[in-house]
């Protein structure tokens, strides 16, 4: 994607590109001790435990676990999509289920322009639809992304067009609205989310914020009670980041 392109989209935000975010070393940290799990309340699970946060981000599980895991992740990633697919239901199995950790994720537009559209319509639902369609559209990444090209240079052409109208042009050519459609989301309330200015405001401060706390180049990056994860680009991101769980007590 241009920086054109970017720079209708999110005025103020640059961006690396999708990654895995390997440093080159693994993470070193010297293991903590175990720590004990908690039980969720009585007819509840930790895993249906979710809340929106303050940094456009939704957590999933014990809101006091003693690690909270996060990951800055794009749903147009294929490095998201592969841990969605292969690290994400073990999270949930064996350390979010047992409250010791929390999960959040929050949404880094690392493509720019590509990536608003999925963000918008992840954040068009309610906090217990989120993980279910946010999988899902990992899940499905490669078909809604197959017109990424046809589309991308079609936008290109589309100079002084808002971000919104960018926005939408993406969702309804690569057929994200039909994907929300189908999932519960009416194509008005989509349409509508997706011309929200205060959401994409939101959008750019949490993306801005990111890059100043954390110094984001890559998508996914992962932090455990605020400290980055580093990967070896040997191996993969599950194995690697269950490792750093059990060092810090998982």
């Amino acid at each position: 994607m241009t920086n054109r392109i970017l720079a209708l989209a999110l005025p103020a935000l640059l961006v690396a590109g999708c990654g895995d975010n390997s440093k080159g070393t693994g993470t070193t940290t010297a293991a903590s001790a175990p720590v004990a799990g908690k039980a969720a309340p009585a007819g509840q699970s930790w895993t249906d435990t979710v809340v929106k946060t303050a940094d456009y981000g939704y957590r999933m599980g014990n809101p006091d676990a003693p690690i909270k895991l996060v990951e800055y992740g794009s749903r147009a990633c294929p490095f998201c999509a592969q841990f969605e697919a292969e690290g994400f239901p073990l999270l949930k199995a064996q350390y979010i289920a047992s409250g010791k950790v929390s999960y959040e994720f929050r949404d880094y537009p690392i493509h720019g322009a590509l990536d608003i559209a999925p963000i918008l319509l992840g954040h068009c639902v309610d906090d217990s639809a989120f993980f279910p369609l946010l999988e899902a559209m990992m899940a499905n990444q490669q078909t809604l992304l197959a017109k990424e090209q046809e589309v991308g240079q079609k936008v290109q052409g589309m100079q002084g067009a808002s971000p919104q109208t960018i926005a939408t042009t993406f969702a309804q050519d690569l057929g994200y609205l039909d994907f929300v459609k189908q999932r519960g989301v009416p194509d008005a309330k989509a349409r509508a989310c997706l011309a929200d200015s205060t959401q994409l405001d939101a959008l750019t401060k949490a993306t801005a914020k990111a890059n100043a706390d954390h110094n984001v180049q890559s998508t996914p990056t992962f932090l455990i009670n605020n400290e980055p994860v580093e990967l070896n680009p040997t191996g993969g991101a599950w194995p690697q980041l269950e490792q750093a769980l059990k060092r810090a007590g998982g």
